[in-house]
Parts: C-alpha cells; sequence; structure tokens
C-alpha cells in the first residue's frame, strides 16, 4: 500500500475516533497502537512502553505538573477576586475601565497560573456578575472574559509553549521571552476594543433615557478614594512579586524552567498559606487532588501524542506530508498563511496540546526550509491556537463561561467572543509586518527580507 493511501486512512482513523466520542488520548493511543499491528513489525509493540517514556523522559516536561501546581494553588483561592477588585478600584474613572480591569486581570492571573480554563474561571466568578450589575450586555461580559482567559497559553509560563518547545526543539525560556511582546500586544487590542464597545452601549443606554426610558446601571458613575484604592494592594503585591520574581529568576539565569516552575508552585503554596490561610489538609488537598488530575490528564495526552507521532514518522507520512507540501512550491508568505488554516479548522475539534504534537513533524520542516524562525511562528501558532479556545463548536472557553454564567445564552456568549476572534486575526497580521513585537527578532529571521 502506497504511502499516500496510509496516510489517507490514518487521517480517516483518527478522524472517526475524535468523532466517536472516545477520550483524546486513548483516541490517539488506539489508533496509533492499530497501525502499529497492520504496518509496522509485530516486535515494534515490544517497544510501545519505552519509545513512549524516551519521548517524554525530558527535563522541560517536567516543568508542565509544577506549572500546573502553581496555578492550582492561585487559582482555588480568592486571589483571583482581589486582583479583579485592586484592578477596578484604580481603572474605575477611565471610559469602560470596569471591562480594562478585567482585561489587565486576565492577563496578570494568566501569567501567575498559565491556564486558560483557570484564569476564566478565576476571574469570570467575579468580573462577570460585577459588569452585568454595571450594565455591561451579557455578551460583552462574557466575550471580554473569554478573550482574556486565552491569554493563558500566550504569556509565560505557558504549558502551550512548553509543548512547543519540545515538539520544535526549541529553546523555552526564548519561547517564553518571544510571548511577552504579542502578549501585550493583545491585551492592548482587548483594552481598545472594551473602550470602544463600552462608548456605544453607553450611548445606546443614554438615547434610552433620554427617550423617557428606565436609566442603565451603565449611566451611573463610581467614585474611589485613594485609601480604598490603596486598600486593595496588600493581598495583591504578593503576587505580583511571585510573578516578578519568578520571571527574573528564568530570564536572569539563576535558575531552569523545571527549577522555576518548583520555586513558583512552592512560593504560590506559601501566599496562599500566608493569605488567605490555606494551610490546612482539608484546604491543600483539594488543590494537590486537582493538581494530580490535570497532570496526569495531560500527561497521558502527550504521552499518546507522542506515540501517534512516532508511528506517523515511522510509516513516513509525516515526511511524505511535508514533502507534498513543499512540492507545492508556495510563496512562504502563502505557506503560512494555508498552515495557519490549517491550525483554525483543527482547533475546532482539538485542544492546543494535541494540535502542536500531532502537526509539528509535518508543518515545520516546511515552514524551515522557507526561511520562517521558529521561535517566531510558535507565537504566531499560539495565538491561532487561541482563536480555538473561542470560537466554536468546541472553544473550551466559552463552556467555562457558560459554567459560571448559565443564564447568559449560549448564543450571546458566542457573539461577544467573535470580536476578539478578528482581532486576534489582527495580531497575527500585525506580527507578519512586525515580526520584532515577537522577542524583538531581526527582520532577517523572516522571508520577507530576503
Amino acid at each position: 500500500m502506497s504511502v499516500a493511501a496510509i496516510g489517507a486512512l490514518y487521517a480517516g482513523a483518527t478522524l472517526t475516533a475524535m468523532l466517536s466520542g472516545i477520550p483524546i488520548a486513548f483516541a490517539l493511543g488506539a489508533v496509533a497502537l492499530v497501525f502499529m499491528l497492520a504496518f509496522m513489525p509485530g516486535a515494534s509493540l515490544d517497544t510501545v512502553a519505552q519509545n513512549v517514556y524516551e519521548e517524554m523522559a525530558s527535563i522541560t516536561l517536567l516543568s508542565i505538573p509544577l506549572f500546573i501546581l502553581k496555578g492550582a494553588a492561585i487559582g482555588r483561592s480568592k486571589a483571583g477576586q482581589d486582583l479583579y477588585s485592586a484592578m477596578h478600584a484604580w481603572m474605575h474613572r477611565i471610559p469602560g475601565g470596569l471591562g480594562i480591569a478585567n482585561v489587565f486581570a486576565c492577563a496578570l492571573f494568566a501569567a501567575m497560573a498559565g491556564s486558560s480554563p483557570a484564569t476564566c474561571s478565576a476571574i469570570g466568578s467575579a468580573g462577570i456578575p460585577e459588569m452585568r450589575k454595571r450594565g455591561y450586555s451579557p455578551g460583552f461580559a462574557a466575550g471580554i472574559i473569554a478573550a482574556g482567559g486565552t491569554l493563558g497559553i500566550l504569556l509565560p509560563p505557558s504549558i502551550t509553549m512548553i509543548l512547543y518547545a519540545v515538539a520544535a526543539e526549541q529553546s523555552l525560556g526564548r519561547l517564553f521571552l518571544a510571548g511577552i511582546g504579542p502578549g501585550l500586544l493583545l491585551v492592548g487590542l482587548f483594552a481598545a476594543w472594551s473602550v470602544y464597545r463600552f462608548r456605544h452601549e453607553y450611548q445606546v443606554a443614554k438615547a434610552a433615557y433620554a427617550a423617557g426610558g428606565p436609566a442603565s446601571p451603565i449611566l451611573a458613575e463610581e467614585r474611589y478614594s485613594m485609601s480604598e484604592r490603596f486598600s486593595t494592594l496588600p493581598r495583591v503585591l504578593p503576587f505580583v512579586v511571585l510573578l516578578t520574581g519568578v520571571m527574573v529568576a528564568l530570564y536572569g539565569g539563576y535558575a531552569t524552567p523545571s527549577e522555576t516552575a518548583g520555586l513558583g508552585g512552592l512560593l504560590a503554596l506559601g501566599l496562599i498559606a500566608i493569605i488567605y490561610g490555606v494551610w490546612r489538609t482539608k484546604d491543600v488537598g483539594p488543590i494537590l487532588t486537582a493538581t494530580l488530575r490535570e497532570s496526569t490528564m495531560l500527561m497521558l495526552i502527550i504521552g499518546m501524542s507522542l506515540l501517534y507521532a512516532y508511528v506517523m514518522s515511522y510509516l513516513h507520512i509525516s515526511q511524505a506530508a511535508a514533502a507534498a507540501i513543499v512540492a507545492m512550491q508556495l510563496s512562504p508568505w502563502l505557506l503560512l498563511l494555508t498552515i495557519l488554516a490549517l491550525v483554525i479548522a483543527l482547533g475546532f475539534f482539538l485542544p492546543p496540546v494535541s494540535i502542536i504534537l500531532m502537526t509539528a513533524p509535518i508543518i515545520l520542516p516546511p515552514l524551515k526550509a522557507a526561511g520562517f524562525d521558529l521561535v517566531w511562528f510558535g507565537v504566531v501558532m499560539t495565538i491561532t491556537m487561541e482563536m480555538g479556545l473561542i470560537h466554536p463548536p468546541v472553544g473550551l472557553n466559552i463552556f467555562v463561561i457558560k459554567n459560571i454564567a448559565p443564564d447568559i445564552p449560549l448564543s450571546d456568549i458566542i457573539w461577544g467572543t467573535l470580536p476578539f476572534v478578528i482581532l486576534m486575526a489582527v495580531a497575527i497580521l500585525v506580527l507578519c509586518l512586525v515580526p520584532g513585537i515577537a522577542m524583538w527578532l531581526p527582520d532577517t529571521l523572516l522571508p520577507t527580507t530576503r
């Protein structure tokens, strides 16, 4: 049987397994094992455990459960609510300041926790009710939190970036640093949209009131004294210091990513014990249980994805697909557009973890041959996968928002997130025009300057 035919069967079997409702890890593992039985030597089955172990025996992957521990510790405390309250108190005078406060709170919490769902849940549980109480439309409030939560996979420490570093064999520290500029760009775009949309809703409410309708809460003005503003800081500053310390330790060369993750996890546990009194077994137990559960699930997906990629490579499917892409002789930017369209399509069905590990063997060689810097592409790919977290049909953050605000119709949440999907596309375009935003990369690393 030809490689093309085997590849088509492999893709069809994968799609069938995914759509059957089988958990992703078991679906990928089952497809890999079936094709090992059918097309590989029988002895290859004896090496499954060894292959998976060798692929996962990476010091970089060790940082994943440690960063998850750090995120669980912060996410299961009241740190998110306190962070949100502080941001709101300091930004309430700006038009749309409440929306901007939620965007900044999401960004800071994402940088501390490294998880998009955790950010949505922690900030959204406080932010969405407050925005709605002050007259923000339900879709607008939901869209801000859903989009802000996606920053968790771009701003360091990002588990998605860790996996990309492993798959692309790139420096994790360089990838983390490369995500900061684009992350700030997205924060700025989200904040600008919040101001624009607030002014629109404010004018609509003002016109309705002038026409004799009821006064919307969005028209009310809030005031915080300086003492009230400063009173919000004591509980927030330790976590900002934690974030700063972790970044200094990592980028200053004082600790490896894994050591930094361990340091961050221990400091996060220490802070919630001191600030919120979370130190008893009954309090810490759920944090450790959640860490173990999420880490096990994620590592199982990683292991089965690596086995899936190994089988794909052994059968020359990935090499043939990469060669076919190169043979199309697309221009570098058309090649990039085609690959990003593929990532968007996969985002309808798969989480970022699976997309990276399944597609890396296919898409990275042609991109490297075309002259693209793989660190820069890692940032662009991450933003593209962020879009998948908030676009239907299976945008994870959409369902997180639906869970914490069940009275908001799903259609309102989806319409509220669509402007942010467009803003992410704008950010990708900006990164293509000004690649130096990502880690201040020199233009010579991109094919436009050839």
